[in-house]
């Protein structure tokens, strides 16, 4: 019988991580840290990994690699950009792969981020790990998941309903009215956000880290859409940001809760102009962006990158699984979500099927 256990991600933002036993192989999916406090997962008394799948680059996701020489140096998988972007150089090509070691594989891009993938595992009757899924976006590829009899599902945004739509305007009016530091992912929607902006006739700026991540992405179109090509080639227009660089039209800079990089350097001129650094994604705890929406220097307007729940709902609903486990939201989240879905929510951290 196939198992599934949470190590971390259930009940919690993060980090990512679950231990799948199916057909006698024991699968890690996902290896993250953080994103509060540089949190690893707790992988004592963890039985012999056969292979480590990533579903895509992000830190909460790939920054637990400091684990893997004490679960033995198990094979890596990833997407190709993952590879390129959170220097896995010791990873294979995921998004090649028929199946892991005997187990049938099915990948999907997942539109979070770039490379970002959901992998089926077993086929029809087996798993289905969406890793971090957003579909709303314009920029990054996003393929329909499948039916599937067991998922882990994205519930980042739990029951909220706001549409990206609307979010988008609401930056856009903001950013017509002086400058606005927008710190972002810059392998995430810190791209989408210049491109957009940039579309809609905006002055923006883009740090040296999107710059690379840009680069990376030239190599890879096929992760985009026709309008993440367009809005690829449209980072041209964007104007160099620099730690120095004067407060000026939108600036776009990692890491994402000003705790590091330029983000960092700019945010801490412009919290003299309160409400004008504006954050779009996890406040994470201990970091600038927490201090600073605190004291009423910045601000927080959700950039959506994960399901809202509407489309959540709809994906549950296409999947069709006979149990589930909803994650990287908090403990009150989860309950809100048992109570409020008819969702068939597995009752803890674990699942059989």
């Amino acid at each position: 019988m196939p198992e599934l256990r949470a190590v971390s991600g259930v009940g919690c933002k993060g980090p990512a991580c679950f231990l799948l036993r199916m057909a006698g192989r024991t699968l890690l999916l996902d290896l993250g840290r953080g994103p509060d406090a540089g949190r690893l997962p707790d992988i004592a008394g963890l039985p012999p990994i056969d292979a480590i799948l990533f579903s895509h680059a992000h830190a909460d996701h790939t920054g637990g690699l400091a684990l893997w020489q004490a679960l033995g140096r198990p094979p890596l998988f990833a997407t190709a950009p993952t590879i390129a972007l959170a220097g896995l150089s010791d990873a294979r090509p995921l998004d090649r792969c028929a199946d892991i070691l005997g187990l049938p594989l099915m990948t999907g891009a997942a539109g979070h981020a770039p490379g970002a993938v959901w992998m089926r595992i077993g086929g029809p009757e087996g798993l289905l790990y969406s890793g971090d899924v957003g579909t709303e976006g314009g920029m990054f590829r996003a393929d329909p998941l499948p039916r599937v009899a067991a998922l882990v599902l994205d519930a980042s945004y739990g029951m909220a309903t706001e549409g990206l739509p609307d979010q988008i305007d609401a930056i856009a009016a903001l950013a017509g009215s002086g400058p606005m530091l927008l710190p972002a992912p810059a392998g995430g929607r810190g791209l989408e956000m210049a491109a957009t902006l940039l579309a809609r006739g905006h002055d923006v700026a883009i740090c040296a880290d999107h710059r690379r991540v840009a680069r990376v992405l030239e190599g890879h179109p096929d992760w985009l859409t026709p309008q993440g090509r367009e809005g690829l080639a449209l980072l041209a227009r964007a104007r160099d940001l620099l730690p120095g660089s004067p407060p000026e039209g939108v600036m776009i800079a990692a890491g994402p809760n000003a705790e590091r990089g330029t983000a960092q350097a700019l945010a801490r001129r412009m919290a003299g102009r309160p409400g004008r650094i504006v954050f779009t994604g996890h406040v994470a705890d201990d970091t600038p962006a927490q201090g600073l929406i605190g004291q009423g220097l910045a601000q927080f307007r959700r950039w959506n990158v994960h399901p809202p729940f509407p489309l959540a709902d709809a994906m549950v609903a296409a999947v069709a699984p006979r149990t589930m486990l909803a994650a990287f939201c908090d403990a009150p989240t989860l309950r809100a979500l048992r109570a409020g879905t008819g969702w068939p929510l597995a009752p803890g951290t674990e699942m059989d099927w």
